[in-house]
């Protein structure tokens, strides 16, 4: 941990004085969530900003998929769960009756922690998405998914059997088929909850570096529980536990000068 923390402090000051700021695209006010009796989140004022990686991080247990479930709503599909609170994306609540879910989650792509491609061609994977939406024209479907694959950084690896099963990828391609489907739909926030954990440290690689360069043109949060990963690609951090927003705030702060004892602790390997 102690090469980590030198690597982050090692950022240049240049870079650390030209980092801009901007705007949330999400945020929680008084966010409560239970299920059934068990209070799962309780009173989260978190923003996630536009065009940055917001990392999520804490031990198991401590609410930080739920969290992220609750961006795009599919928390709602557990049973006997109640919310209370506000979540505004671009400053419209999600949870009320003017932001219906399907407009929501055109808005914002979620990738898993294992690959879950459809049992399709790596070709309509893609092209699923769009096609959803009204699109039709093959030519404008086939520049889609070109740009997309692109984007992922797989369109070299596939673009000579894209219609072969999806299934004939590694772990890695999937994960990075998966998000290609995401920004096949020109998201505005990709929602990614622990994405690499069931992948090998090269796939984790590419999709670390995937993450790094789409964060110029959609916004991340991501669930990870591996430290180093958080502190490589994230712009900030939010350390959850026990259901509650510990401390929120760039990542270089948090790692390097976290304000409370207990984010110290847990980066530190002192329990979790």
């Amino acid at each position: 941990m102690t090469l980590l923390l030198d690597r982050i402090k090692e950022k240049p000051l240049s870079v650390l004085r030209n980092e801009s700021w901007h705007k949330p695209i999400y945020e929680t006010n008084s966010l409560n969530l239970w299920y059934g009796t068990s209070h799962a989140l309780k009173n989260i004022d978190l923003s996630i900003n536009e065009r940055e990686v917001t990392a999520i991080i804490g031990p198991s247990g401590c609410g930080k998929s739920t969290f992220l479930k609750t961006l795009n709503r599919m928390v709602e599909t557990a049973a006997d769960v109640s919310i209370s609170g506000n979540v505004t994306f671009n400053g419209n609540n999600i949870l009320g009756k003017a932001m219906p879910v399907e407009i929501l989650r055109s808005k914002v792509g979620m990738v898993f922690q294992k690959p879950n491609p459809f049992p399709k061609s790596i070709y309509e994977n893609v092209a699923f998405g769009p096609k959803v939406h009204g699109i039709r024209n093959k030519t404008m479907l086939d520049m889609i998914v070109e740009e997309s694959l692109k984007k992922a950084a797989l369109w070299d690896e596939v673009k000579d059997r894209l219609h072969k099963s999806a299934y004939s990828l590694s772990g890695g391609q999937q994960q990075r088929l998966c998000i290609a489907r995401c920004l096949a739909i020109d998201p505005e926030v990709i929602l990614m909850d622990e994405p690499t954990s069931a992948l090998d440290p090269v796939s984790t690689h590419k999709i670390e570096e995937l993450i790094s360069t789409i964060k110029n043109d959609v916004t991340i949060a991501i669930v990870t529980h591996n430290m180093q990963q958080a502190a490589r690609i994230s712009d900030r951090t939010a350390f959850f536990l026990n259901g509650e927003v510990i401390e929120e705030d760039r990542t270089t702060t948090i790692f390097n000068n976290p304000s409370d004892t207990l984010t110290d602790d847990y980066i530190n390997g002192r329990f979790g």
